[in-house]
């Protein structure tokens, strides 16, 4: 009689050996997405291991075949280096003031964490960073000890994200105003971000970039910096606590951000939560300095915001 073989203690593979079904192939991209998504390691290659312990060389050979050049590892390692450079790039771009606050080293390994939990689930890298913010207050470690001034920054600069590339529905027409009256409705344009900071972020970003005054519209944020590290001595000192409403929009194809005071802050949100007009001054202005003609510094706003076609049509019917 023949001795009976030990179980076999080895895990089973995560693929089966052919795919021949739709759910075969949803279990391959799967695999794939995880292989892709992990993150490198310290030298920028592929983790030694899988997430269940196994040698990554052993789980790579069920899904990916060598050739005579390159190991299975290496031909998925040039895979998962082309999507990690690309997106660390894309964030390390898009939020220079958020990179200025933590320095380059630590806002790698938050921007890493950050992808390790969120990776990339858009056709479009413009999606990337839209739960960064959340994460930070979420993860402030990552910032400490200016989590606050990082949160801020990160939704400061995730409102110009929207406002490059935002759509921009039909503006407000003076007919449209003449004939709504008192009773107006309107919304903000899509890619108008209306925010209320802790910090002046806005000064901050005007500090680290060359930017210029374009009258009534706005400061305007030109090109993107470079994506070398500043020096020490070229960066400017972190900004001190103060409450900040600002606008960041778009106009004529630029991104700006105009200050609000915070009665026009309050007004702008009211009509962005669907009030009237007449309803958003009556409870904006409540408690405001009566000493003031709020009658003749509304219409002064309303037209500049108007002139900025910040306002379109509102298309569902808000609160009253």
């Amino acid at each position: 009689m023949k001795p009976s073989k030990p179980p076999d203690s080895s895990p089973p593979r995560l693929l089966p050996p052919r795919i021949r079904s739709v759910s075969d192939l949803r279990q391959f991209q799967s695999v794939m997405a995880e292989a892709l998504f992990r993150p490198l390691s310290s030298r920028d290659g592929l983790q030694a291991r899988w997430s269940d312990g196994r040698p990554m060389a052993s789980v790579a050979g069920e899904f990916v075949k060598p050739n005579s050049r390159l190991t299975s590892v290496e031909r998925l390692e040039i895979y998962a280096r082309s999507y990690w450079f690309r997106v660390l790039d894309c964030l390390y771009e898009d939020y220079p003031g958020l990179r200025a606050i933590l320095g380059r080293r630590r806002f790698m390994k938050l921007a890493t964490a950050f992808l390790a939990q969120f990776p990339s689930a858009s056709f479009t890298l413009r999606n990337l960073g839209s739960r960064l913010p959340q994460f930070i207050e979420d993860q402030p470690a990552f910032a400490a000890p200016h989590a606050a001034l990082a949160i801020d920054m990160a939704r400061f600069e995730w409102a110009q994200v929207i406002a490059f590339d935002g759509p921009a529905l039909p503006t407000l027409t003076q007919d449209d105003i003449l004939d709504a009256g008192p009773a107006l409705r309107v919304a903000l344009q899509p890619c108008v971000t209306i925010l209320e900071c802790a910090y002046p972020v806005d000064q901050f970003a005007l500090a680290l970039k060359k930017s210029g005054l374009r009258g009534e519209a706005s400061n305007a944020l030109q090109a993107m910096p470079d994506s070398r590290p500043a020096s020490r001595a070229a960066r400017p000192r972190l900004p001190r606590p103060a409450r900040t409403f600002v606008v960041v929009h778009r106009q004529d194809n630029s991104i700006y951000f105009k200050r609000l005071d915070p009665e026009a802050f309050a007004i702008l949100t009211a009509l962005r939560d669907g009030r009237t007009l007449s309803n958003a001054c009556a409870v904006s202005l409540r408690e405001a300095d009566p000493a003031v003609d709020w009658a003749a510094r509304v219409q002064q706003w309303f037209r500049t915001w108007q002139s900025l076609g910040w306002f379109c049509r509102r298309l569902k019917r808000g609160r009253a």
